[in-house]
């Protein structure tokens, strides 16, 4: 049985009706936007996304990718690196991102406590383009510009062999793998010295509906 059939054997009628409504990546997103953000150290499988209706970026991320298989996709997790500090403290969280195509353009699914750190339109002719466009408005409780490189796309049907979509011990070796993969800089270092703050309206209408219990601070 292929992990997609034995994940939807397990659903129950009413879950099973939500998943059929995941029909297209604007849908996906949609149901990554109606369910609460939460950031516990807690890394769902897929099914309990579904049976708890919260997420993060990271296990709604892996809901969106296999999701996307469903349509016959393939299922690719990116990542958003940020920059770190002289410490190697992250100054901001990593972000994820279900990415697909249509008509050679580069798309993307995310579930994000910020307003404009989630879904993007498949006109984006390569995948450094589709990270750029997250360029300006990822950024910190500082207002620091964040983001430093990205991922390439980890498919997760490398991982059928575990039981990731419904078991959450497997879904963590996956997300273990995901997250040592080597990123790609996005600017230079002088480039990255040279930024400016992001100004005071763009921080509050990317805040707008954000829940301040699950947002990343950097330690002092």
């Amino acid at each position: 049985m292929s992990v997609l059939s034995e994940f939807e054997s397990r659903l129950s009628p009413e879950l099973a009706s939500t998943w059929r409504g995941l029909n297209s990546p604007i849908e996906i997103q949609n149901f990554l936007d109606s369910i609460p953000y939460v950031g516990e150290d807690r890394d769902r499988s897929p099914l309990d996304v579904l049976r708890d209706r919260q997420c993060h970026c990271l296990d709604g991320g892996l809901l969106a990718a296999l999701a996307l298989r469903r349509l016959g996709e393939p299922g690719l997790l990116l990542d958003l690196v940020p920059a770190v500090d002289e410490s190697g403290q992250k100054l901001d969280d990593d972000h994820v991102l279900a990415v697909y195509r249509r008509n050679s353009g580069w798309g993307a699914i995310a579930k994000s406590n910020f307003v404009w750190l989630r879904f993007r339109e498949p006109v984006y002719r390569s995948l450094r383009e589709l990270a750029m466009s997250y360029f300006e408005v990822y950024y910190n409780v500082d207002k620091l510009k964040a983001l430093r490189g990205y991922t390439r796309p980890m498919d997760i049907a490398r991982f059928d062999h575990l039981p990731y979509a419904w078991d959450e011990p497997a879904t963590h070796k996956l997300y273990t793998v995901f997250y040592r993969r080597k990123a790609t800089s996005l600017i230079s270092p002088v480039a990255a010295a040279e930024l400016h703050l992001t100004d005071q309206r763009a921080y509050d209408s990317g805040a707008t509906g954000t829940n301040w219990d699950w947002v990343y601070h950097p330690k002092p």
